[in-house]
């Protein structure tokens, strides 16, 4: 039996704010509109509301892609009266799946990790657009050390739903606690990992920490990739 590691993608391995601010630049120039810091960040707060209601299944990824880009042109300077938002999210993410960016240190983790537990997978368990995913992931070398990948939009089913998981465990073929759940989301990540009777590692706590702790039943809880992998390489140990 495997030690299979069940990896979110953004903000767990990698740093999917660099690559988004990065590829709305492109998209929205390109197009003839303006850009700036605070167009960002009126993008990310609204997208993460959006993606919020995703994980409830009040809106539809279709829904959630339009609406994102109507209220980001509502914010710019231009032209955008004919632009299809549809059309503009798919340069968009076609834009975020070439310029990958690593969170600091994670490449160095999972090479140290691959090599150091015996018997260990990577999988990457993530919510989003599978071309956005994967297409970052080469572009950063991490494909090396991933033995599968299980994303929302392939998918059809999106964390927390009990049901990724259960899809993700068919795929991989090995009892339940072979697995753990690792990622920085706690209404997606480890909200997934307790419906699905995962264990699970919180990865870079905020707030209220032994709260959400107690809520979410989480296992483990490690703010640096060091914590992350002298975690791992107990939890491994007991299986």
């Amino acid at each position: 039996m495997h030690k299979n590691f069940l990896f979110d993608l953004d903000q767990t391995l990698l740093d999917f704010h660099a690559s988004e601010k990065k590829a709305l630049g492109i998209v929205l120039t390109a197009n003839g509109l303006s850009y700036s810091e605070e167009i960002y960040r009126d993008f990310k707060s609204y997208n993460k509301s959006l993606w919020l209601q995703l994980e409830k299944g009040t809106i539809t990824r279709p829904e959630l892609f339009t609406k994102r880009f109507l209220y980001v042109f509502s914010k710019c300077e231009g032209d955008s009266s004919a632009l299809d938002p549809l059309k503009i999210n798919s340069d968009f993410i076609k834009a975020m799946s070439v310029n990958g960016v690593l969170m600091e240190g994670a490449l160095e983790f999972v090479r140290k990790l691959k090599a150091d537990i015996p018997d260990s997978r990577i999988y990457i368990a993530s919510n989003g657009a599978t071309i956005n995913a994967k297409g970052r992931i080469a572009s950063t070398g991490l494909h090396r050390y991933i033995d599968g990948v299980f994303i929302s939009e392939d998918m059809g089913v999106t964390k927390p739903d009990p049901a990724f998981f259960d899809m993700c465990l068919e795929r991989i073929g090995e009892p339940r606690e072979s697995c753990i759940m690792i990622g920085d989301s706690l209404s997606s990540d480890m909200l997934g990992a307790k419906n699905a009777a995962l264990q699970s590692v919180w990865f870079m706590p905020t707030g209220n920490v032994e709260e959400a702790v107690k809520e979410y039943d989480i296992n483990y809880c490690a703010f640096t990739y060091d914590e992350l992998y002298d975690v791992l390489v107990r939890w491994s140990a007991k299986r």
